[in-house]
């Protein structure tokens, strides 16, 4: 007892005062920070649900960027044509991911190419939540949306609403629109062709152009059929024959 009042500062010892005082307010911050970022995961999680049921009425892009009017399609009434083109085109392995593709990822880092390997759940994240264009903040944002569309969400599901909030050309979003607008035809009437036209627009929907085949339209069909023929198409496939 004798020791312990020896060594122990006095009561009014200004060290002994600051020393809490110091990290109260790094505590507080932190406290805070795990408070809002949770309270934003959960909204997210929440919007992420809500929109498993309820078809997203605009985008950020689509309200700021659309000339051409849209109309939202199930997927039962696309044509299984174009929905095996834009998997093709943009996410073969769809069906055999959980959001992120590991093979083509890998694929990507080992040959340092500047590439994407951005799957279609991760695609329909950035379409939907974010906005267009590169940073680390909406890269970090579309990470933590994709497995939860993945959680929540169909394979089915991602198709459709990716396919209908999608731009296919300058200011033309959704499939309806774009069928409408290079082909005057409804989404169920889409030709394999035409189809893979639309699909070869996708990377740079903006400056490229449907008029005519392409080499990559026409790799793009002959893997629209492979994946058919694979089993990798089974996910999204339709009842009827297409």
């Amino acid at each position: 007892m004798v020791l312990r009042i020896l060594f122990s500062p006095p009561a009014d010892d200004p060290a002994s005062e600051m020393r809490p005082v110091r990290w109260r307010p790094l505590r507080r911050l932190l406290i805070w920070t795990r408070w809002l970022a949770l309270r934003f995961l959960a909204l997210m999680l929440g919007l992420v649900m809500f929109y498993a049921l309820v078809n997203p009425p605009t985008t950020w892009t689509i309200a700021s960027e659309a000339t051409a009017p849209r109309a939202w399609v199930n997927l039962e009434d696309i044509s299984p044509a174009m929905r095996r083109s834009v998997v093709a085109a943009e996410d073969a392995n769809f069906c055999l991911h959980w959001g992120f593709d590991m093979v083509e990822i890998r694929k990507v880092v080992a040959s340092g190419s500047t590439r994407g390997a951005s799957t279609l759940t991760q695609q329909t994240a950035k379409n939907v939540f974010l906005w267009q264009g590169r940073s680390w903040t909406r890269k970090v944002l579309e990470t933590a949306f994709t497995p939860m569309i993945e959680a929540f969400w169909s394979k089915r599901r991602i198709l459709e609403v990716y396919l209908n909030v999608a731009e296919f050309g300058p200011g033309i979003f959704g499939i309806k629109a774009a069928a409408r607008e290079y082909f005057g035809t409804t989404p169920d009437k889409l030709t394999p062709v035409q189809a893979a036209r639309l699909a070869a627009v996708l990377p740079s929907p903006k400056t490229r152009g449907v008029n005519r085949a392409s080499n990559r339209s026409r790799a793009i069909a002959d893997g629209a059929a492979t994946i058919q023929r694979d089993g990798r198409a089974d996910c999204f496939a339709a009842a009827r024959a297409g």
